[in-house]
């Protein structure tokens, strides 16, 4: 008599049906996953998650398109109003035009164009003067004249026209236009003195946002650039110094014609 196999298990097929059993997978439940779940249960429970997806998503598309709604505010409006001011400037000499600087008011242009930046400066670093791009910090001489003019500007917002300052070069040139001369500035290496740290590549210097050793007074004709560091962050100041090289009549700002050829 031939011998009964084993007994079928839960899992073996059934002889004629073809079922097969198969046991309950128990799914880990969340608390979260539970708390979103019993308010979908609720009345008003799918409205109000509806609503608050929807504001989260507002939220964080106005986060990714403020950087580009200041960028338009300052280059369509700001700077558009600004240059208009700083063309009707007609003071003749230095002291005659500083007492009409106020925060906010137009006072320089500055070009690098290695950088292709051309932004009007405005006096002043508050934060609604800055708002215009860059600003001339009050306690630095006016450019061209003997000291050290301080100069911050936005990297990430507002225009950002100090954006790429880290790519500028020792001999890259700067041009401070103002309503009594036109005044052009080398980049030359980053200062020695305070805590201002070399990059390893280009002229710029990096220091704690309170090292105001970059700005200090001077007995030479200098310029401080000063902006945000890392992009996007306010932990560190990154420091451009160039110093003054020539100065022309206002309105006759041009790069200096090379050297003729001595080559035969």
């Amino acid at each position: 008599m031939q011998g009964q196999g084993p007994a079928a298990g839960p899992n073996d097929a059934a002889v004629g049906g073809g079922f097969r059993y198969a046991p309950e997978v128990r799914r880990s439940t969340s608390r979260s996953r539970f708390l979103l779940d019993a308010a979908r249960r609720r009345r008003g429970g799918r409205a109000t998650l509806s609503a608050l997806t929807t504001g989260l998503f507002l939220v964080g598309a106005g986060l990714f398109s403020y950087p580009l709604l200041t960028d338009l505010y300052t280059d369509r409006f700001v700077q558009g109003q600004l240059a208009e001011e700083f063309g009707d400037l007609q003071p003749t000499t230095a002291e005659a035009w500083q007492p009409t600087m106020v925060a906010g008011s137009p006072l320089t242009r500055i070009e690098i164009p290695a950088l292709d930046v051309d932004t009007i400066v405005v006096a002043g670093t508050t934060p609604a003067a800055l708002r215009a791009g860059a600003g001339h910090y009050p306690d630095t001489p006016l450019p061209g004249t003997v000291g050290n003019v301080g100069i911050a500007g936005h990297r990430t917002t507002y225009g950002k026209p100090f954006n790429r300052l880290d790519e500028l070069g020792v001999g890259d040139e700067i041009w401070l236009s103002t309503p009594v001369g036109d005044h052009r500035y080398v980049v030359t290496a980053p200062p020695s003195d305070g805590d201002c740290a070399p990059t390893e590549t280009g002229a710029a210097c990096i220091t704690h946002p309170r090292d105001w050793s970059v700005v200090a007074p001077s007995n030479d004709a200098l310029l401080t650039l000063t902006t945000c560091h890392p992009k996007g962050s306010a932990a560190q100041r990154l420091v451009i110094r160039a110093a003054l090289a020539d100065s022309h009549p206002p309105g006759t700002r041009a790069p200096q014609d090379p050297a003729p050829s001595t080559d035969a």
